[in-house]
């Protein structure tokens, strides 16, 4: 089966999710799904380092004979070519680098998105951030001072407990589900008053390439 996309269909059908969720509560929420939160070069370079060891034995211990300067060619080839092609394979990167690794690029990146998005400047501290991280398969939750204040910490604890398992599958239709289930503990905790002005995006911010 075909993995559904973050596309513009996936972007209206977010956007329309954020737009509804506001529509019963204080709390200001911006999405945004990025393709990595980390470069990951170590990875790239580790996988062609590997190919390249592994094409050197073959060259050493083969039983035909090759001319000494296409080992130095053919072990420099192979380490280029593995090490592109783990830049374009989310599941190598995965493979070659650590959950420790990968969760702390993703709250790094997730913190960085708080202030670069403005979410920690609203007037009533009513900001949350739902930030989803493909290659990592990993979904971080911050919200500001106003809204962490308003809800009961037991329920909030259990909706990012659920997130973040949602994040695991990095799909639309699988990231609404887990919206819907945060738009009822915001709406039951911080009911919109009227009061809270839209500061912020609803349309969800996609950093894909």
């Amino acid at each position: 089966m075909k993995r559904a996309k973050f596309d513009d269909a996936a972007r209206e059908a977010l956007t329309d999710c954020v737009k509804k969720i506001e529509t019963t509560t204080d709390a200001e929420l911006v999405l945004v799904v990025r393709a990595r939160s980390g470069s990951y070069r170590h990875a790239d370079y580790l996988f062609g380092a590997l190919l390249a060891f592994a094409v050197l034995l073959f060259l050493l211990f083969s039983p035909f004979d090759f001319h000494q300067y296409w080992v130095a060619i053919d072990v420099a080839l192979f380490f280029l070519l593995g090490s592109l092609g783990a830049s374009r394979s989310n599941t190598l990167r995965r493979l070659l680098t650590s959950d420790k690794v990968r969760a702390e690029a993703v709250r790094t990146g997730a913190a960085a998105m708080f202030y670069e998005a403005g979410i920690a400047n609203t007037n009533a501290e009513m900001g949350v951030l739902i930030y989803l991280s493909i290659l990592e398969r990993r979904l971080e939750l911050i919200a500001d001072r106003g809204v962490l204040k308003g809800v009961n910490a037991l329920e909030w604890n259990q909706i990012l407990f659920d997130l973040r398992q949602a994040g695991r599958k990095p799909e639309p239709q699988v990231l609404l589900a887990g919206l819907e289930n945060l738009a009822e503990l915001l709406a039951k905790h911080l009911p919109a008053t009227g009061e809270n002005p839209n500061e912020l995006p609803d349309a969800p911010r996609f950093e894909l390439k």
